[in-house]
């Protein structure tokens, strides 16, 4: 998985996903795996949107290895059961580690004299304020 752009005007998921990427994979964390249908049923009246919605939006999350998926003989034939490729933790844990790498790629050492001073003072930036 590759991050392409952070919303910094965002918070949560939503610095990295669309509002309706953020809660599929809110519900794939809650509870997996789930078929297109199923997220659809829980996710569909809240974004407005329509089933092959939903279906076009796992396939580019399974295409960005976002999610995997497996196949499900039931009623009606063949259907894909989704689910996370990582746990929550693994994922932000990822997201963070390609931040700062791509932060140090790009600002070099001032970078790492920021992160190294930052962490040294034992406090945290939060907004505008610092707080320890």
């Amino acid at each position: 998985m590759e991050v392409k752009k952070i919303r910094m005007e965002k918070s949560g998921l939503e610095t990295v996903f669309s509002s309706l990427e953020a809660d599929i994979m809110r519900s794939l964390w809650r509870k997996s795996p789930l078929r297109v249908k199923e997220l659809h049923r829980e996710l569909g009246r809240r974004h407005n949107v329509a089933l092959t919605t939903i279906a076009v939006t796992m396939d580019r999350l399974y295409e960005r290895k976002i999610v995997e998926r497996k196949i499900e003989t039931g009623r009606g034939g063949l259907h894909y059961l989704y689910y996370p490729s990582r746990t929550r933790e693994e994922f932000e844990r990822s997201l963070i580690d390609q931040t700062v790498n791509k932060l140090i790629e790009v600002f070099g050492k001032t970078a790492a004299s920021y992160f190294d001073e930052r962490f040294k003072s034992g406090r945290k930036k939060v907004g505008s304020r610092l707080t320890s």
